[in-house]
């Protein structure tokens, strides 16, 4: 039997990695090692000069071993795949993300992240990010069909699959497009309103001006046009060309 391991960064209560624990335990026996509360935004930083803890906490999902961490997302895969699962893990699930995490939004996000550092740890990984909206028809339509392709296509080093699915209805989504590449355009385009506090202080505020235009043939532009968008995600790059089974 396959052993799955699934995090997160918008906390261990979240309702996204309740829903792909449910759809995961049909594909092997499923671990959860999450962070205890919301962690969005901190890529793939870990904590290293102070301890970190992880405690068993109850799961909505029979079967599931889950622990919740006080750590980062990255730190919860290190100590997932390190300590806690017993054994080889052969997949890690990041997700489901409450909001895209396509195009330059990658670098900021933590779902992937946590993704990005199992892949470092040599595991076929998969994350999975979803419009932050409460409609999850498209995504509990496809779900299993793309973790059933996905489990079965191989990565480089160092490389994640990454699944986006559209906040639309399911009437109106048109399907899946494969091998979408990361786009170079912006989801949001930031900027910083100002405000200042006292006559030494500034204090600043990020705001974001959402894009709707995006390249042709790359995961902005699928979930633009109401298309689940599964492509390859690449972290740091091994100079290795050649692909293996991870």
């Amino acid at each position: 039997m396959k052993k799955i391991l699934i995090t997160n960064d918008d906390g261990i209560d979240a309702d996204g990695i309740v829903r792909l624990a449910r759809t995961a335990v049909e594909f092997g026996e499923v671990w959860v090692v999450a962070p205890d509360s919301q962690r969005s935004a901190m890529s793939h930083s870990i904590t290293l000069r102070h301890h970190i803890e992880a405690w068993k906490v109850d799961f909505p999902v029979p079967g599931v071993h889950a622990y919740a961490c006080d750590g980062k997302p990255a730190d919860c895969v290190r100590i997932g795949v390190l300590n806690i699962v017993p054994g080889k893990l052969d997949h890690v699930f990041s997700g489901i993300n409450y909001g895209y995490n396509a195009a330059s939004d990658l670098q900021y996000s933590a779902t992937a992240g946590a993704a990005f550092e199992a892949a470092f740890q040599r595991i076929h990984t998969i994350a999975f990010s979803e419009e932050a909206c409460e409609n999850h028809e498209v995504t509990d339509r496809y779900l299993k069909e793309i973790i059933a392709v996905l489990l079965n296509r191989t990565l480089a080093i160092n490389q994640i699959w990454n699944v986006n699915f559209p906040g639309c209805g399911l009437a109106e989504c048109k399907g899946i497009l494969y091998d979408r590449a990361v786009s170079t355009d912006e989801f949001y385009k930031d900027q910083y309103i100002e405000t200042k506090v006292s006559e030494e202080r500034i204090s600043y505020m990020v705001e974001g001006i959402r894009n709707y235009e995006a390249s042709e043939g790359t995961d902005l532009k699928a979930i633009f046009d109401n298309y689940v968008s599964v492509g390859v995600a690449t972290n740091i790059s091994s100079g290795r060309e050649e692909r293996n089974n991870l």
